[in-house]
């Protein structure tokens, strides 16, 4: 399970409702594992209560609930789906609703990632990189919109740096990632001003689960223009800023990349 750092958040007005006080809620999914658990970590420790979406790892999921209720009584829940049963997304977002009776932010983490090089391509591929990385994202942030505007609430999708230049053997994933792109641009718009709708684009924070090549990983970072990866607390510092701090910021993805947006 990753283990995020202790990190001094500053008290904010933004982490209750200004008006009646309650706690704000929000909705990671893929929130069980890498930066998905960082971002759960740091967003209940600026003061939010979190609901921690699995698909499978939920012994993972149990696990940071655990730790999270005995920091602060009643402020983790546990909610587990696939997200490529078309008919789940209502269900995850009335759960996460029903957790506390609010929901102030969607953070649409879960992802798939794996390569699809040309000639070797199947609809199962097509569907299950689709669904996490475009499909679900949309449906969920639908279903979500309501009680997002009831609290003046925001989503921050999980995009990346190969949404705009594509990863060689990964054609259905940039695809996809290119398409979560233009839904957060879309749903800023049909969603304002209520709700607030923004991406972030990671760069090299996490090595792939399964093993990528050495001289594949330095040939990363030697495009960066700091040289180094980054890490998953700078991916979770940069949605608490957005879900927190931002309020006059919508339809933007920041790339959180070390300068390798910028250098071709």
């Amino acid at each position: 399970m990753v283990q995020c750092p202790m990190t001094m958040v500053n008290s904010n007005v933004n982490d209750a409702d200004a008006k009646t006080g309650a706690t704000r809620c929000a909705l990671i999914t893929g929130g069980s594992k890498r930066i998905g658990a960082v971002t759960v970590r740091l967003l209940h420790e600026a003061g939010y209560n979190v609901i921690i979406h699995c698909r499978l790892s939920r012994p993972a999921a149990d696990e940071l609930a655990v730790e999270l209720n005995a920091i602060r009584p009643d402020s983790a829940k546990v909610i587990q789906g696939d997200l490529n049963i078309e008919t789940i997304y209502d269900s995850i977002i009335e759960q996460a609703f029903n957790c506390w009776h609010r929901l102030d932010v969607l953070v649409n983490n879960a992802s798939s990632f794996y390569p699809t090089p040309i000639g070797s391509i199947t609809l199962d591929d097509w569907n299950n990189l689709i669904n996490s990385n475009m499909k679900a994202p949309l449906f969920l942030a639908q279903a979500a919109a309501p009680h997002l505007k009831q609290t003046h609430g925001c989503i921050v999708n999980m995009v990346d740096v190969h949404a705009q230049r594509p990863m060689k053997a990964h054609p259905v994933y940039c695809a996809a990632k290119a398409g979560l792109s233009m839904i957060t641009l879309s749903l800023a718009k049909e969603l304002g001003p209520e709700v607030r709708v923004n991406g972030v684009a990671p760069g090299a924070i996490l090595w792939p689960e399964n093993d990528m090549p050495e001289h594949t990983k330095k040939l990363i970072l030697e495009r960066t223009t700091l040289k180094r990866p980054g890490t998953p607390l700078d991916i979770a510092r940069t949605i608490l800023f957005l879900v927190r701090d931002a309020d006059y910021i919508t339809g933007q993805i920041i790339a959180v990349d070390g300068g390798r947006s910028i250098n071709i």
